[in-house]
């Protein structure tokens, strides 16, 4: 079993009294807003933006929506493989909660009696995050902000240190980035199929408004070498 930053000494401790502290001087209010967000409304809204950015490269449509869609597609899975992942870590660290080692905190949310190292939240939000961004650029850095604003609820809320979530942001940024060309490769073909049928081709393009589909979405490597801006990590 390792054990993690059980000083009081330590500055991993130091800077988990600090951040929440703020919810110590804040008022009951906020930090009912904090303990929803930290451990409902930053998730759901990653969904949420998950969503928009495909609404977005689907109205777009072109000879970049396959590869778009199959990048976004990753988003979400990345995060279910890097919880995957940390789930033998968990077992192997074993750290207990910030708040069974060390008193006075601030503890936002009860019931918290798995270990801490690392934050799922913090994987999970940075592994969308850090997936949106293979996709299209702008919506990911919005995720990856969102993600940073979830690893500081954690600590605000007194259910993670703060190296809790760092491991958590290097863990979903690993798994979404170094597993994302195999992923993919496998999930590109699968898209473009779907991209090719009548019916469910609508979830890649958006029908032009003046009728056919046409033929650039299906013309793989040929139009996509020659096209001007690509949205995937552009």
């Amino acid at each position: 079993m390792a054990v993690l930053a059980e000083s009081g000494s330590n500055p991993d401790v130091e800077l988990l009294y600090d951040i929440n502290g703020l919810a110590k001087a804040a008022p009951h209010w906020f930090d009912r807003v904090m303990e929803f967000v930290g451990e409902y409304g930053l998730p759901v809204a990653m969904v949420l933006l998950v969503l928009g950015c495909w609404l977005f490269v689907r109205r777009r449509g072109g000879p970049d929506a396959v590869p778009s869609v199959a990048a976004l597609v990753w988003a979400p899975l990345a995060a279910a493989v890097a919880v995957l992942v940390n789930v033998p870590i968990r077992g192997f660290v074993e750290r207990p909660r910030p708040f069974m080692d060390h008193q006075g905190l601030d503890v936002l949310i009860a019931g918290k009696s798995d270990y801490s190292f690392v934050s799922d939240h913090a994987t999970i939000t940075m592994a969308i995050g850090v997936g949106l961004f293979v996709a299209n650029r702008r919506f990911g850095i919005a995720g990856i902000a969102l993600a940073l604003l979830e690893g500081f609820c954690r600590v605000f809320m007194g259910v993670h240190y703060p190296t809790d979530v760092i491991g958590g942001f290097a863990l979903g940024t690993a798994v979404a980035l170094l597993l994302s060309p195999p992923a993919t490769a496998l999930l590109t073909p699968l898209v473009r199929a779907i991209a090719r049928s009548p019916r469910a081709g609508r979830l890649v393009s958006a029908p032009p408004a003046g009728g056919g589909r046409g033929d650039a979405l299906f013309s793989g490597g040929r139009e996509t070498a020659g096209s001007g801006e690509k949205d995937l990590a552009a």
